[in-house]
């Protein structure tokens, strides 16, 4: 998400090279975009990257994602068949490959029948085109209507959740994270920093200006307990906070690879470091005893009509 040209803190071509040479000089070779980060340059300068690097492709897990718009008209957002068939293609042509690894739906589509969309995506994997679906940020009844759908219909099922998941926000573990536990559906958490919070960003005034991870959120007295809870473990291990939140996250059943948005070198060595970080059970506690219940995040955004859409409806 932070390659391209989208926002003020994202990176130029050359900057996102860096952060590719870096995961793979670590031994990373999960890459996750999607077609609405910076209007697909994104998926353009990943793919242009790892094939300026030599990356063959079997050694690369590449994930991308469908629904958010890309276009001002009805059929270039959601789950239609036919926004998907169109999608996957564009995704394709700007990675510069002939199939993607997980082919996720970046929210649950209220406005197309569950079983067009699963149709789609398990005729995609009979295509050779996508090898996996995964799902990301949705309610879990919803995540369940469409596991049990696929079930019945013998269809494709999601290996896959991509959700909002960290010390700062762990409604999840409420329903959602039990129900993949339960179905086999392997964890794959975006923001597992808090958008930098928990890496100390507010406390250095580095927090991306213009980022929805972290503008306007998580500015209560539990949050801020949370953050130096943090703060404190690392301190006492000497080692930065990021490697502490995502060591924590690491630990969580189900969890199988955090999503880290790195816009820093630095970013990726702290991820990796917290593989071989374990923490200890009054760590934990220390870590998890400020967090306070709060109300969930939005889980679906639905693009503004276009003028023309909107005098059309009147």
């Amino acid at each position: 998400m932070s390659f391209g040209s989208g926002a003020d803190w994202m990176l130029p071509e050359d900057a996102s090279f860096a952060i590719v040479r870096r995961a793979l000089d670590l031994g990373i070779n999960f890459f996750d975009t999607a077609d609405v980060y910076s209007a697909g340059e994104s998926e353009f300068i990943l793919g242009k990257a790892l094939q300026a690097f030599g990356v063959k492709r079997d050694d690369a897990v590449i994930a991308t994602k469908v629904f958010q718009a890309v276009g001002p008209g009805p059929n270039h957002r959601g789950l239609s068949r036919k926004h998907i068939f169109e999608s996957i293609d564009n995704s394709l042509t700007r990675l510069g490959m002939d199939y993607v690894d997980l082919y996720q739906i970046h929210r649950f589509d209220r406005d197309t029948p569950i079983e067009e969309t699963l149709e789609a995506l398990t005729d995609l994997i009979k295509l050779g085109k996508v090898r996996y679906i995964g799902a990301s940020t949705m309610a879990a009844y919803q995540f369940a209507k469409m596991l049990y759908r696929a079930d019945q219909l013998h269809l494709a099922r999601f290996i896959s959740m991509q959700n909002n998941y960290s010390l700062l926000y762990r409604e999840e573990e409420r329903e959602m994270n039990p129900l993949c536990r339960e179905e086999g559906v392997g964890l794959i958490p975006y923001s597992p920093i808090g958008g930098g919070l928990l890496a100390g960003s507010r406390r250095t005034h580095t927090v991306r200006s213009n980022s929805p991870m972290a503008r306007n959120r998580f500015n209560r007295k539990a949050d801020e307990a949370v953050i130096d809870a943090v703060a404190d473990v690392a301190a006492q291990r000497s080692v930065g906070p990021a490697e502490i939140a995502v060591a924590w996250l690491l630990a969580q059943p189900g969890v199988s690879a955090p999503i880290v948005g790195a816009s820093k070198l630095h970013h990726l060595d702290d991820s990796v470091k917290a593989l071989g970080t374990h923490l200890t059970a009054e760590e934990s506690q220390k870590l998890e005893g400020p967090y306070e219940t709060q109300p969930p995040l939005p889980l679906y955004i639905r693009p503004s009509p276009t003028a023309a859409e909107a005098a059309a409806r009147k």
